[in-house]
């Protein structure tokens, strides 16, 4: 009769790394002993000690989107490589770490979404709300039409004196964040409009309305974008906000820090 154990064999046989993602203590001391296999602690802090440690800045619900952003996060700080053979163990559902699964590392889906959410001065939950209304205006539009969209979050104060209203702002006396429903919706239905959301490094939604005045000198855009997106690299470049940039043209969301494009992606795939 065969046993569990040997049922996973194929899983994890020939591996080159194992991550780890939250473990116990306990769970870590028997992980570290496997043989063959580089072990990697993914969580949100380094409690256990590990050699090889990835921060895990958010939580996930969802276990595919917790090991694809541990992954990515793997990769960007170098304790994996491309093609490398992965075991991942994980909670899935409980606080215990209850699932197995096998998966290999492909630079080519390096979006340069776990840099942006972990090395941001924004807190990571504010770039990951705003990127899912930035991710779902790209699939469903407005009214059914492509729009484009501008983003700015974190050091909303440099932003703002980097910036002029081109209208009335309805957030000015408001105390609203970003990620609450009812305000996503708004959101969405302002994005019709021309100008740029201002977003402070805590979700608190400072501006709609803003046209972006900092010169496009120095900053490295790639051929063929427009003007939103000069406006989304160059802000960047002279503050220490992100900018979150949806196309209208192509559909594509893209992201901006230091003066540079750092994720681009399609809302459809995503």
């Amino acid at each position: 009769m065969v046993r569990p154990p040997e049922l996973l064999e194929d899983v994890l046989d020939g591996i080159d790394a194992l991550l780890v993602f939250s473990p116990s203590g306990a769970y870590y001391d028997r992980a570290k002993d496997v043989e063959g296999a580089d072990v990697v602690v993914v969580a949100p802090e380094n409690a256990v000690g590990a050699d090889e440690f990835v921060e895990l800045p958010l939580a996930f619900d969802d276990v595919k989107e917790r090991i694809r952003f541990g992954i990515e996060g793997a990769l960007t700080e170098g304790v994996v490589d491309d093609g490398d053979e992965l075991g991942c163990a994980a909670p899935l559902f409980g606080d215990d770490i209850d699932m197995v699964a096998r998966t290999k590392v492909d630079e080519s889906r390096h979006s340069g979404i776990y840099d942006l959410f972990a090395n941001s001065r924004a807190e990571p939950g504010v770039i990951r709300d705003v990127f899912e209304v930035a991710i779902e205006l790209g699939k469903k539009g407005q009214k059914g039409e492509p729009i484009g969209a501008l983003f700015v979050v974190g050091d909303a104060g440099k932003v703002m004196n980097k910036s002029r209203p081109l209208s009335y702002n309805p957030f000015e006396k408001s105390h609203v964040h970003v990620g609450d429903p009812i305000v996503n919706v708004m959101l969405k239905e302002f994005s019709r409009l021309d100008g740029a959301f201002v977003i402070s490094d805590s979700g608190k939604i400072v501006s709609a309305y803003r046209y972006l005045e900092p010169g496009a000198e120095g900053t490295d855009i790639p051929k063929g974008l427009g003007a939103r997106h000069m406006a989304a690299g160059a802000i960047t470049r002279d503050t220490s906000a992100v900018t979150i940039a949806l196309s209208e043209s192509d559909g594509l969301v893209r992201a901006f820090k230091n003066g540079e494009l750092v994720l681009e992606l399609d809302p459809e795939e995503y």
